[in-house]
Order: structure tokens, then C-alpha cells, then sequence
């Protein structure tokens, strides 16, 4: 990792149709002003990019990598597997069994290959953008001031009594 360089995110994806769940992740980080970059990769498609993507992740400044996943959800294991760095795992929602297969996919991992599993869907992308800015902001305070300004935001928003 580069010294003085704030940490980015990486969201990527196994296919183009994965994207409409995760520019959730992007709009995140967005609000918060995390940097960050999305890709498309396939564990299964495109293992060589997914190799060298993952090899060079650490050196081309991301703290966090963010992967999207549907049916059999291999990506951020086969990431995990790949790079030191912390990884979340989203599992897209399928039409056959509604997400259930990419979850137990993402969660199941053995022991020695952590992956962070967020819930399936558009919840688990939004949370995965909140999670990795978590992450970003233990050694970025102006990322911190911003997380907890969203925080406070959120709280505020709630009424003590209904209408």
C-alpha cells in the first residue's frame, strides 16, 4: 500500500447484471466520500483478470474489496483467497432461489479464508458500502466525520411518536 494516499474501496461484480444491485454500494460510499472503483470480474468467465485484479489489489491502494455475487457466489471466496485485504461479500438476489445459494455460497466459507457476508440484495450492498467505510475510516477521520455525520443524520430522522 502507498503511504499518504487514503485507501480506496474496490466494488466488483461477476456480471453486468449484478450492477443494478451493487451501484447501491457506489452510492454509499458516495455520501460518505469514500473513493473507490468498480469492475466486472467472473471467477468463472474471466479467472485471469480475476487473478491479476486480486495479486495487485493491496499495491494499487484499496483497504477494502466489496464483491457482488450470484448462484454459486465463488467470487469473494476465490478474492479472499487471493489478497490479504478484507473482504465483503454481497449476495445478489437469483430468480430460482432468491439469493439463498449465493448466501450460503459467501457464508460458507472454510476455516482460514474469512469473507465479511452481508444480507442478500440491495440491503447487503448498501450495508457493504456502510461497512467498508467503517473499515476505511479507522485511519481516515475526515471519513469518520462524515460516517458519523450520516449516523446522527439517520437517528434524526426517527420520530419519538408516531403521527
Amino acid at each position: 500500500m502507498k503511504k499518504n494516499k487514503p485507501l480506496k474501496v474496490s466494488i466488483i461484480m461477476g456480471s453486468q447484471s449484478d450492477y443494478k444491485t451493487m451501484r447501491l454500494a457506489e452510492k454509499t460510499l458516495k455520501k460518505i466520500g469514500v473513493s473507490f472503483e468498480t469492475k466486472i470480474i467472473s471467477a468463472h468467465r474471466t479467472p485471469k483478470r480475476m487473478y491479476e485484479y486480486a495479486s495487485a489489489a493491496e499495491k494499487n491502494n484499496i483497504g477494502v474489496i466489496i464483491a457482488g455475487a450470484g448462484g454459486s457466489a465463488h467470487l469473494p471466496g476465490m478474492i479472499a483467497a487471493l489478497t490479504p485485504l478484507p473482504v465483503l461479500g454481497v449476495p445478489i438476489e437469483s430468480k430460482k432461489l432468491k439469493g439463498l445459494d449465493s448466501l450460503l455460497s459467501i457464508a460458507q466459507m472454510p476455516k482460514g479464508i474469512p469473507v465479511g457476508t452481508l444480507a442478500i440484495g440491495e440491503d447487503g450492498a448498501i450495508n457493504a458500502g456502510l461497512l467498508a467505510a467503517s473499515i476505511i475510516a479507522n485511519n481516515n477521520p475526515t471519513i469518520k466525520k462524515h460516517l458519523n455525520n450520516l449516523r446522527l443524520s439517520q437517528t434524526k430522522s426517527i420520530k419519538k411518536k408516531p403521527k
